[in-house]
């Protein structure tokens, strides 16, 4: 299976990884490849996530890495990362279609 980061998707990751380097650099970096490596077993087994409870498609699914939701879509041969949120956000309808 391979893996698109939708824009949506790149820019939540690129934006909470700059609110964690305001206090540390370090950590910013290390979230960032933890989430990159936890998106990446996703490519052997896509349905790993659990479903999306405000969602009703059996293809959009979640997986949970600390306090955040990497919401994607699975297809036949490819997975979409649609965004990443934080849980005390609303996910928004939209991001996820």
């Amino acid at each position: 299976m391979k893996i698109y980061w939708t824009h949506l998707a790149q820019n939540r990751v690129a934006e909470i990884a700059r609110y964690i380097a305001q206090d540390n650099l370090a950590a910013a970096r290390n979230w960032v490849e933890k989430i990159f490596a936890k998106v990446d077993k996703l490519s052997q087994f896509p349905e790993m996530g659990r479903n999306v409870s405000e969602i009703k498609k059996s293809n959009i699914r979640e997986l949970i890495y600390g306090n955040y939701r990497i919401i994607y879509r699975g297809e036949k041969q490819l997975i979409y990362i649609l965004t990443v949120r934080h849980f005390a956000q609303i996910l928004p309808v939209n991001e996820v279609k």
